[in-house]
């Protein structure tokens, strides 16, 4: 249990809510936004002085039956629940590092996908698989250190160009916010994991945006559905964006496609011509 952590996560949770966002009247102005502590508690059906000592990291692990009501009461998203249950210690924890090996089988998934770029990202953000369309339309990943594969440093510490969005993406705050999201979620999952522990670190150290995101405990992205980038080759390019989880090894399969027949499929095209200094699949 993170009781330091999980009191935080509860004061960011209450703060967003407001009276009537939960059948309360809105009654007197108040001095400060969101419910009030007896108002979650009464929600939740605990006491004031349970709760209470949870927001402020005091109180003994609260049972499963008493994050349900709390989940309930603060209208968490199922996510947002399920990382409750992670800081509280009632859902298992991955005490290990988190995986970087990449299965074989998708490694040449990749490598075969016809006008995709397709790119595997760790649960750190590192970018560990990626084909040549991929390295055509972002970088030339095989030309960087391992250590340097790093979209989360990248965005934040390090970008390519430092007067321009990363890869000329025209959504990079809202990028940059699903960064910091999964990041929280990531580390509450691999508590004892170093990489994890020190990229946070060093990101906080680095970046008064990422810090600024950071405090504000969420651990929900919303979902990109498209992505539009602006290439010195090729111009913008708009393209569709699926991120799908590889459960197994908390790992993401990113895809970027554009539909048939369109300005922005006839771009990827050109670039997939243009290609990279890379071979398909490549990983360090």
């Amino acid at each position: 249990m993170d009781a330091l952590e999980l009191g935080a996560f509860l004061r960011s949770r209450r703060g967003r809510l407001a009276p009537q966002d939960v059948g309360l009247p809105a009654g007197s102005r108040r001095r400060t936004p969101g419910l009030r502590r007896e108002e979650v508690a009464v929600l939740a059906h605990i006491s004031t002085e349970y709760y209470v000592r949870l927001e402020q990291g005091r109180a003994p692990r609260p049972s499963a039956e008493v994050l349900a009501g709390i989940a309930g009461a603060l209208r968490l998203s199922d996510t947002e629940s399920a990382h409750l249950h992670l800081l509280a210690g009632t859902a298992p924890l991955s005490r290990g590092l988190h995986p970087r090996e990449v299965r074989r089988s998708i490694l040449a998934m990749i490598g075969r996908l016809p006008q995709t770029a397709a790119f595997v990202l760790s649960a750190a953000y590192e970018v560990l698989a990626w084909n040549n369309l991929a390295a055509a339309l972002m970088e030339d990943f095989g030309a960087l250190a391992p250590q340097d594969r790093n979209l989360a440093r990248r965005a934040f510490l390090d970008p390519p160009h430092p007067d321009e969005p990363l890869y000329g993406i025209a959504d990079g705050a809202d990028f940059r916010q699903g960064v910091a999201m999964q990041l929280r979620s990531a580390l509450a999952t691999y508590p004892d994991d170093p990489a994890l522990s020190g990229l946070v670190e060093d990101l906080l150290a680095g970046s008064t945006e990422f810090t600024r995101l950071w405090e504000r405990h969420d651990v929900q992205a919303p979902p990109m559905l498209t992505k539009t980038f602006h290439h010195p080759s090729v111009g913008k390019v708009t393209v569709d964006c699926d991120a799908l989880l590889l459960p197994d090894r908390d790992q993401h399969l990113v895809l970027y496609t554009a539909p048939q027949g369109s300005s922005d499929a006839q771009a990827l095209a050109l670039l997939s011509v243009l290609g990279a200094s890379t071979t398909d699949a490549t990983r360090p």
